[in-house]
């Protein structure tokens, strides 16, 4: 009988709290109580809302990456570390010239890759000599840091930094205690001496220091000294503010919960409650009722989407002529800013120190399309306020008699993400027709169909957590965009024959990235051109979806005459970044060479593993 009486107890305070949670939010971070249902944990999940530092972060909508550093000098995307200084020497660095067009093209920030996994500092810090301080230019006494923070000042954008936790330049790298606090010195330091910060970015890079330990990172100290010195600050990617969408394409999920069960990487649990829920940046599904039923806590942690306007995040010369189509960045910002996410944009400085001009005309005209395509609202009352239940409707008059093919929406998220299913229909000469359907909302969901003349658009919510809270509507008609080709000028020769290890790889020269082949073991990839060809670089395509295993890393790459007697062309290099961006890996040589046989020797695979895989091998030609 008294088990009886406290189980009952226990129970009625549990019911109590989640009845209380209808009128009861939670900043940022929430705890279900055990033995919650999944209706109760829905209710609960409703209630939870952004910091007021994520929810500005949130109405930025587009930022911008500026990748520049000592790679933009030696024509790579990672440095190792062994770079001399003197090889950064910008000839007309103007950051006035950066912000001026990112401000003009409608972006709100800006975060500068202050330090990148070389090394090498934009700024003159003082806890080493690999930065700006020993390079010609200026004599030594410039800082990027500073000007680009003084040229975001006077065009009224907000300023952020991305600093490296891998540092393969630092001695340090590797003894753990040593270099958190080396790391923290330089986090100081731009924290303290540029005014206000407004995000601050970390990825999770970790490598082996020269004494071959792993550095182990003292996320926590970082975080504390963010919150003390820049308490206004987001911290992004390994920081609980803000969260890698999971790919570097582009593109969000359609479903996009920003209320999600994935732990922030910085806490000591993420991997261990991570791994149990079976979630990671890249699941399709971070929040639905299903992952809320397994989840014990849920976190305001929503997306950021970062892509790069060229194929690379550093500038290289040879992808001027490869900067992505109108078309295709209007369909990342659809997919990314109208998925409920932020998208961060990278534009990379080149060696002269400004925004190439073919990236600075597409930026004008992603700008003059988004305006164009919103300057107009055929939506009546798109300021009023929706409020109701699942399965409501409400109904937004056109004003006038045109087509149109987008329809905005936007949850008033200081009060939660609720929204978990809506359909769309027009009035067509009267009669109602479904156009569109979708999931979430969030901050801003933009709904593409097919063109249509209607008297009126009708939104029913057909599945929420709670009250839905509809802030604002609109209706507007994007334009079509022809696709331009953006791939530059790159002549690709298709070699005779391949082989991986001792059999034939078909696949691998098919033309088709969509098919690849694959071996067990770090095999050879052998490659004939059929007879001696002039060659200025080769092109290895990775496995872009499905199974990824197989994907190298590191590599050697020797040439033949006649396929017996190697010589070495590249020693140990890398496919940087090739995890999070697998995308064609053009490596150019410093000169041509004459051969009949080339074969890329892989020395380490992405993820660790024996295997070996090639969607598509070409050799350059001049």
């Amino acid at each position: 009988m008294k088990h009886t009486c406290i189980a009952a107890a226990t129970l009625a305070l549990l019911l109590m709290s989640c009845q209380t949670s209808k009128n009861q939010y939670y900043e940022k971070h929430l705890v279900f109580p055990e033995g919650a249902t999944v209706e109760q944990k829905a209710e609960m999940a409703a209630h939870l809302t952004p910091s007021p530092q994520q929810l500005e972060w949130q109405k930025l909508e587009l930022t911008a990456f500026l990748h520049f550093g000592i790679n933009t000098f030696t024509n790579r995307e990672w440095g190792d570390g062994t770079e001399d200084p003197a090889l950064f020497n910008p000839t007309e660095l103007d950051a006035e010239q950066w912000a001026r067009t990112l401000k003009e093209a409608g972006f709100k920030m800006v975060i500068l890759t202050a330090k990148h996994h070389d090394g090498f500092c934009l700024w003159p810090t003082e806890a080493t000599r690999h930065s700006v301080a020993a390079s010609p230019w200026k004599d030594g006494k410039g800082d990027v840091v500073k000007e680009l923070k003084e040229a975001c000042d006077k065009y009224g954008l907000k300023f952020g930094v991305y600093l490296s936790p891998w540092d393969r330049n630092a001695d340090c790298y590797g003894d753990s205690p040593e270099y958190n606090k080396f790391f923290i010195k330089q986090l100081t330091e731009l924290l303290t001496n540029y005014g206000e910060i407004h995000e601050v970015w970390f990825d999770g890079a970790c490598g082996e220091g020269p004494n071959g330990k792993k550095q182990v990172y003292d996320w926590e100290a970082f975080y504390a000294t963010i919150q003390k010195l820049q308490p206004n600050a987001v911290m992004a990617i390994m920081g609980d503010d803000v969260r890698w969408v999971g790919n570097e394409k582009g593109f969000g999920r359609e479903t996009e919960w920003s209320a999600t069960a994935l732990v922030p990487g910085i806490y000591l649990r993420a991997d261990s409650i991570n791994n149990a829920l079976g979630l990671r940046n890249k699941s399709e599904d971070l929040g639905s009722r299903e992952v809320l039923a397994r989840a014990t806590e849920l976190f305001w942690y929503p997306s950021e989407v970062d892509v790069s306007i060229r194929p690379g995040w550093f500038y290289h010369s040879a992808e001027d002529n490869q900067v992505k189509s109108l078309a295709h960045l209007v369909d990342i910002y659809f997919e990314s800013v109208g998925y409920n996410s932020v998208l961060l944009l990278n534009i990379p400085p080149d060696t002269r120190g400004l925004i190439h001009e073919n990236d600075a005309q597409r930026l004008k005209e992603l700008a003059q399309y988004i305006e164009r395509t919103f300057a107009t609202d055929y939506g009546e009352n798109s300021n009023q306020t929706r409020t109701g239940k699942a399965g409501d409707s409400f109904e937004i008059a056109i004003t006038e008699n045109v087509p149109v093919n987008t329809l905005l929406l936007q949850e008033n998220i200081a009060k939660g993400q609720r929204v978990e299913a809506f359909t769309v229909e027009a009035s067509i000469n009267g009669i109602w027709e479904k156009i569109a359907e979708g999931t979430t909302i969030g901050y801003k969901r933009l709904v593409r169909f097919n063109d249509v003349v209607a008297e009126k658009l009708r939104v029913t919510i057909d599945q929420t957590r709670a009250d839905f809270d509809i802030s604002h509507t609109g209706i507007f008609y994007a334009s079509p965009v022809i696709e331009e080709n953006g791939e530059g000028d790159v002549a690709i020769f298709m070699p005779q024959s391949c082989m991986i290890g001792n059999q034939n790889a078909p696949e691998a020269i098919d033309g088709k990235a969509s098919t690849a082949a694959y071996r067990n073991g770090l095999a050879p990839v052998l490659i004939d051109l059929g007879e001696k060809k002039t060659v200025k670089g080769f092109c290895y395509t990775p496995v872009a979806e499905g199974n990824t295993d197989g994907t190298i890393f590191r590599y050697n790459l020797y040439r033949s005459d006649d396929g017996k007697n190697w010589e070495n062309v590249i020693h140990n290099a890398e496919f940087s970044n090739i995890k999070n961006n697998p995308i064609p890996q053009f490596v150019s040589f410093e000169k041509p060479i004459e051969t009949k046989y080339l074969k890329l020797e892989p020395i380490e695979e992405m993820n660790g593993k024996s295997h070996t895989s090639v969607a598509e091998f070409g050799v350059m030609i001049p």
